[in-house]
């Protein structure tokens, strides 16, 4: 199942009304339609406004948003397509708040303390009261692809159950496009963030922590920090507990350089390696990883426009 939710959607109207700006009745609809940057910027810059107090989820800045796209849409000619003549169709979604949460690593004699949004960000989308991950191995994985019909397998078969997978953010041809493995530098599926964790929950991980570098991000962490630091949420699934790992995570890149190194590694190094088909997983041999926090889930209605 797919959906686009009131906050997503901002964009997609931003470029459908402004398709329609020229289309006053539903008559003009039909004309060749007309692409206007001045009315997408006007629409982007309503919509990111104070006003719309971040076009959350299930928070009554949602139905400021379904407003706006449905007065657009009627002012374009457009008709309603959803239940019953209305502009929105309900899409139930599970919500996800994590609180107190403590986290650490360690290495030997030495352990670093991490707090939530500073050198690490953790949330969950498995239906839990409570996280609780004590000394988990950590295993180096380098992009964390597994990509068949490209002849790519970032981890060799190797068993990675109940260990956190500490991978980098984008594809290979990121740092070096002429690899041409994944279409250039144009990131695909298999270098986003949702997929990391998908496949991490495929491969029976208990977690991952992505290792942040603001380039291939494409944002700086103050964003990691702000997004993972509210409510997460996800579709209702079947069985969560396969399609989901307990936790997902993202660390700071700073944090994942020193502790490569603590554990006798060259995080450069090790990139380069993983931009090959070749590379093996690598442990960070006696690296380890514990997390702990409480997590309240509860349905809510959220709406495609």
């Amino acid at each position: 199942m797919r959906f686009v939710s009131s906050f997503a959607a901002m964009l997609l109207a931003g470029a459908a009304l402004s398709a329609c700006a020229t289309a006053p009745n539903p008559a003009a609809v039909h004309a060749v339609p007309a692409f206007d940057a001045a009315r997408i910027s006007q629409d982007i810059k309503t919509l990111s406004d104070d006003s719309f107090e971040g076009r959350g989820i299930a928070t009554p800045a949602e139905e400021k948003v379904i407003r706006y796209l449905s007065e657009g849409y009627a002012a374009a000619g457009f008709q309603p397509g959803g239940p019953n003549g209305q502009w929105t169709q309900d899409v139930i979604l599970n919500r996800f708040v994590q609180s107190n949460v403590h986290a650490s690593l360690k290495l030997g004699d030495w352990t670093l303390p991490m707090t939530q949004g500073r050198e690490v960000a953790i949330s969950t989308r498995r239906p839990a009261q409570h996280v609780s991950l004590k000394d988990a191995p950590l295993v180096f994985v380098g992009y964390g692809i597994k990509a068949p019909e490209r002849n790519w397998d970032d981890f060799k078969g190797q068993d990675l159950r109940g260990k956190i997978l500490v991978v980098l953010v984008n594809d290979a041809d990121f740092e070096e496009p002429a690899l041409n493995t994944f279409g250039g530098k144009a990131m695909t599926y298999y270098g986003r963030w949702t997929y990391k964790y998908e496949e991490a929950a495929r491969q029976g991980a208990a977690g991952v922590l992505i290792v942040h570098e603001t380039a291939p991000a494409s944002y700086g962490w103050q964003t990691v920090a702000n997004s993972w630091g509210v409510p997460q949420f996800d579709i209702l699934r079947q069985n969560a507990a396969a399609e989901r790992v307990p936790m997902e995570g993202w660390v700071q890149r700073d944090v994942a350089v020193d502790l490569f190194r603590r554990a006798g590694l060259d995080f450069e190094a090790l990139k380069v390696k993983a931009r090959s088909r070749d590379f093996q997983p690598v442990a960070l041999t006696g690296a380890s990883f514990s997390t702990e926090f409480d997590v309240a889930t509860n349905q809510v209605t959220s709406h495609n426009v």
